[in-house]
């Protein structure tokens, strides 16, 4: 489904992701870790195409339409007083455009989604009035409207409680057996361990990337704490051949 090939991602001429290479499988599982600052959601965005590769490429065999893309709760702007149902609805953007009108079918499937996330009876409520685990629930359910075969998920649990995390653990667990392909970047290495197939250990540069238990050993876990430790954004800077991802 993936293909990442030398990438290099520079901001201000210093490697946020420097020389990584390897495939996401077609409906594959796979979490993205590593400490603070290490790229992981540099990764997702250079798969996505939002921002410039320095060096290398990424290749992508579905099309922009198919794929789906959820950033971190700090990045999304919740002061427009749009209503849950709406803000679902959204997810079929690239079916409406920006004039199409909205289908009986497409409101049944939103209305199918705010249940299947546990949020029925919230639909004529404001995304700003919903708790950050609902207002989560409600970007799944968006997600659900996207029918997506490539799924990027940016710390999706991170300050979710335990009933949020297992509904929407469970959401992703149905991608999976339907062959779609899902990619999270998480931090908590045992909810990787219990729920994630393959996993990626970044520390900007590429630690080990395959099956989650050849990954997550303590040799793989210490040298990417002391390469996060040597870090100096001050360091020379790295000169890459410019390519776009």
């Amino acid at each position: 489904m993936v293909s990442v090939d030398n990438l290099t991602v520079s901001y201000r001429q210093h490697p946020a992701l420097h020389h990584i290479s390897g495939q996401f499988a077609n409906g594959s599982l796979t979490a993205v870790i590593g400490p603070n600052g290490s790229g992981k959601s540099t990764l997702l965005k250079s798969i996505m195409g939002l921002i410039k590769a320095s060096g290398g490429r990424v290749q992508v065999s579905t099309p922009r339409a198919r794929m789906a893309y959820l950033p971190q709760m700090t990045e999304i702007d919740r002061s427009f007083p749009m209503p849950v149902r709406d803000c679902v609805l959204l997810g079929c953007w690239s079916a409406l455009g920006a004039w199409g009108g909205v289908s009986a079918d497409m409101l049944a499937r939103a209305d199918a989604a705010i249940h299947t996330v546990g949020l029925e009876g919230f639909e004529q409520r404001t995304v700003g009035s919903l708790s950050s685990g609902q207002f989560q629930r409600v970007l799944f359910a968006r997600l659900l409207m996207q029918d997506a075969e490539l799924i990027l998920l940016d710390e999706p649990f991170n300050a979710m409680d335990s009933r949020t995390t297992s509904t929407l653990l469970d959401l992703i667990k149905q991608w999976h057996v339907q062959g779609r392909t899902v990619i999270a970047v998480l931090h908590d290495d045992a909810q990787v361990r219990a729920h994630f197939e393959q996993t990626v250990l970044l520390a900007r540069e590429l630690v080990a990337w395959g099956s989650t238990a050849q990954v997550l050993t303590e040799p793989h876990l210490n040298r990417a704490r002391a390469l996060a430790e040597a870090w100096d954004d001050n360091a020379d800077i790295c000169h890459t051949d410019e390519a776009t991802a």
